[in-house]
């Protein structure tokens, strides 16, 4: 089978495209799925430059989104059969979804939701279980609160704002003005440009000096120390990203904040609640490209280039 294999760690220049063994059951749980799309997500340029170097092994396939329909099963498979279109996100340290099939235990699938296609399917496993993680479990994101989403032109902010309006919160988000009303038709309720203005302080403008209920870091940097500018007391930040510089959480202290540390999900459970949500017409994946998997390169080129020729606007997808 073709697949991407990364012989050392490094830029896109190490992802090469080759024929590998494909892989067949070995237990009497694994299902054999052929692979249709799959996705590129942060996690794995981060794989791929080898920040989780101590975790996996080299030669090493990368990816963490799945669709793609069932070709074989093990004996005591009973939930899935062939021809059954699934979608999932690999177990993370293992094989990855750059390839023409996979091989997984069954308790990781999902059935693909019919009213989308591979590719809108593709972009969904991954960060559908951290957006839930990190609205219901975490924040514990109700009707009538306010959520700001900082970076919502991303992958995990596309479909938090859809999440968020569907549960009843009104929604600020940032994003450049040339995104902006793709931003609103998503149900954002406010979309400031953070390349013109302050948004921590447009929205407490925006909340007459209240803050709002729930933030969710996906962008980094001082966003931890920054952010409780905008919140109200006793809200909650949610991040997804790593604290690579010193924070100053005096502000945090002083709106009896409480903080959570999310690293992306990869469950079964919490995609089972987006994909009712995509079944009943609520949320729907936003794709900002497709590339074919002879293009991985480009692919990842295009999340990780700052000096892009137009904005990101939701999940680059690779299909096969």
């Amino acid at each position: 089978m073709k697949a991407v294999v990364i012989n050392n760690y490094g830029g896109p220049e190490v992802l090469q495209l080759k024929e590998v063994t494909t892989p067949s059951i070995t237990d009497h749980s694994q299902v054999l799925v052929k692979v249709r799309a799959t996705s590129v997500n942060p996690l794995d340029y981060q794989v791929r430059r080898g920040d989780y170097a101590s975790l996996f092994d080299l030669p090493l396939i990368t990816g963490h989104d799945i669709a793609g329909e069932v070709v074989a099963v093990g004996k005591a498979v009973k939930t899935w059969r062939p021809g059954d279109k699934v979608y999932y996100s690999p177990r993370f340290g293992g094989p990855g979804s750059y390839a023409e099939y996979h091989l997984t235990d069954e308790s990781s699938l999902s059935g693909m939701p019919a009213n989308l296609s591979y590719e809108e399917a593709a972009a969904v496993p991954l960060i559908g279980g951290t957006v839930w993680e990190m609205l219901m479990v975490r924040a514990k994101l109700k009707k009538g609160d306010t959520i700001l989403i900082p970076g919502g032109a991303g992958g995990i902010g596309t479909l938090a704002i859809q999440v968020a309006k569907s549960l009843g919160a009104f929604v600020y988000t940032t994003g450049q003005d040339i995104l902006q009303e793709q931003l609103r038709q998503l149900g954002a309720d406010v979309v400031i440009d953070h390349h013109k203005k302050n948004y921590l302080e447009e929205v407490q403008a925006y909340t007459k000096g209240k803050g709002v209920d729930v933030i969710i870091d996906t962008v980094g940097g001082h966003t931890l120390s920054d952010s409780p500018h905008a919140l109200a007391s006793y809200g909650n930040i949610v991040t997804l990203v790593d604290i690579a510089l010193p924070q100053n959480l005096i502000h945090a202290w002083e709106k009896n904040a409480t903080y959570h540390f999310v690293f992306t999900r990869q469950s079964r459970d919490e995609l089972h609640h987006i994909t009712g949500l995509i079944e009943a017409g609520q949320v729907k994946p936003v794709i900002d490209s497709v590339y074919p998997i002879e293009d991985v390169k480009s692919a990842h080129q295009r999340m990780e280039d700052a000096k892009r020729d137009r904005p990101l606007l939701g999940k680059i997808v690779l299909s096969l």
